[in-house]
């Protein structure tokens, strides 16, 4: 009896929720083509076909048959999915619709509502906040940290290049980006390449994969459902986060203990000057340095604030370029005419002195690189889809399928990966050719946005594509990349992986 209550509510409910979407539906389907979607249950025949090996390509072989932009709904949650320039310039370029696709919820428990999850006020005021840790001149002193940490991933990668044997080179690269990332953001040496049992380094590999686990499998957003159904994962999850804001507090703490032992620090106003990056005696000044520093409405950022922002920071600059750097990496073994390239413009601006630090100014001549990494990022871009939900009713034009209005309630997906392996926007989409990024200025500036466009672009991109560089003309200029082993399998979530690894050989140049 109580289970023909329980159901008959489940029905009543799923029913009142089917009506009251009935606007949202009706407005997104009226001029946009897409999949039969039955009633009460949406296209749900696409959801059950799609997991993370194959979500990229699905979406591309949905768009083959319906076009550039496809409105769909599954169950409650009604959406549209774009390959577009036209529509994604309009919806990127928007200053009012950048609130996150709902997937992004399940971060929350990890970075709060940083600048990566917030919308409104609160992203515009953290914005302003975060943007002077972007300045050159702190860019400069990071280019030390990049190349300080680059020549460790260079000596941990001694015992593999033997030039005989394949192996995965993803694990050496993001330990050495999660080094990078947590002496620029928290400003703390974390050792994570030299000592792999590093606590902090173990929990963010384990929750990045729960989550990127979560972010294919739609159901498994909510929070309750996901507690229900994989309790264990749940508690896993749980543990590493406690584990992750643990050492974020404790570094917090620290540092606002060296900030009261040494008030005769300049305040963080007026030009950025070098003595105003002191915290101490240390000569750099971190982002957490800077939040410490930082005030809302004349009020300082509490811990949890700060937390947030640290957090985001380490999340977002670990994992994107760590995938950005291994499909370079893995790219460059394969097409040895672009790694002699490589190698004989880092040979022409860096010199062979391999102790020789390498400056900000050595890294902006190496202009190949940058269209090497620039061609990797359009065949195989860190963050494949972006996604917004609209919180109010979005008017669009377009050339060909007309004007309309997109209700608010809509989640628009963005694929990157889909647009950027376009024939009408890219000749040759599909094939690897550095050259084409030397000369696309008369190209649209919201054709080719490996980190987005628009008020939300990623802020950290020039820190990215420094650091991205660093780390591979130092191991193009140490070792020779060999075509060994498996090719990649690319695996959808937040941030592009291969389910293969990044698989290649190394030897030793002369």
């Amino acid at each position: 009896m109580l289970f023909c209550a329980i159901l008959l509510l489940f029905f009543i409910l799923a029913l009142l929720n089917y009506v009251t979407k009935q606007r949202i539906r009706r407005g997104v389907l009226r001029n946009m083509p897409g999949p039969y979607c039955y009633p009460f249950i949406g296209a749900v025949q696409l959801y059950l076909q799609l997991s993370m090996n194959n979500m990229l390509d699905h979406m591309a072989m949905f768009h083959e048959q319906h076009g550039s932009i496809i409105a769909a709904w599954v169950a409650n949650r009604v959406g549209i999915s774009s390959m577009d320039l036209e529509l994604n310039e309009q919806i990127l370029a928007s200053p009012q619709h950048i609130a996150k696709h709902f997937n992004y919820t399940i971060l929350r428990q990890w970075l709060g509502t940083g600048l990566l999850l917030s919308d409104g006020r609160k992203w515009f005021v953290r914005r302003k906040i975060i943007t002077p840790a972007f300045h050159f001149k702190i860019l400069e002193q990071f280019v030390e940290v990049f190349d300080q940490q680059s020549t460790i991933l260079l000596s941990c990668l001694a015992k593999k290049a033997d030039g005989r044997n394949v192996f995965d080179v993803y694990p050496f690269v993001c330990l050495a980006a999660l080094d990078i990332i947590a002496e620029t953001a928290m400003g703390t040496k974390m050792g994570a390449q030299t000592d792999a049992r590093s606590e902090y380094a173990l929990a963010v590999n384990k929750t990045t994969k729960i989550i990127a686990w979560r972010f294919i499998k739609f159901h498994l957003n909510n929070e309750i459902l996901f507690s229900i159904l994989h309790p264990y994962l749940k508690w896993q999850q749980m543990r590493h986060i406690k584990t992750l804001h643990e050492f974020t507090t404790n570094m917090i703490k620290q540092r606002r203990e060296a900030l009261e032992r040494n008030r005769n620090v300049a305040p963080l106003t007026g030009d950025l000057t070098e003595d105003s990056h002191c915290v101490g005696n240390k000569k750099r000044m971190a982002l957490l340095d800077m939040l410490l520093q930082s005030t809302i409405d004349d009020q300082p950022l509490s811990d949890d604030d700060i937390r947030e922002e640290v957090d985001t920071c380490m999340f977002e600059g670990h994992d994107t370029i760590t995938s950005g750097i291994c499909f370079t990496l893995y790219l460059l073994s394969r097409h040895p005419e672009a790694q002699q390239k490589v190698l004989q413009e880092v040979a022409a601006v860096l010199g062979n002195d391999r102790k020789q630090a390498i400056s900000l100014r050595e890294l902006s001549e190496l202009k190949y690189v940058e269209c090497v990494i620039k061609e990797t990022l359009r065949l195989y871009p860190s963050v494949p889809l972006v996604g917004r939900q609209l919180t109010e009713d979005f008017k669009y034009t377009h050339s060909q399928i007309g004007g309309g209005i997109i209700p608010a309630g809509a989640a628009i997906l963005i694929s990157l990966y889909g647009m950027f392996r376009q024939a009408r926007y890219f000749e040759r989409p599909t094939d690897f050719v550095p050259d084409r990024h030397l000369n696309n200025g008369s190209a649209s500036a919201f054709l080719f946005i490996p980190f987005s466009s628009g008020p939300r672009n990623c802020i950290g991109q020039k820190f990215a594509m420094l650091e991205m560089k660093m780390i591979t003309a130092k191991t193009v200029r140490e070792y020779e990349l060999l075509p060994f082993g498996e090719p990649v399998q690319i695996e959808s979530n937040i941030v592009m992986r291969s389910t293969t690894g990044f698989q290649l050989g190394m030897r030793k140049r002369e």
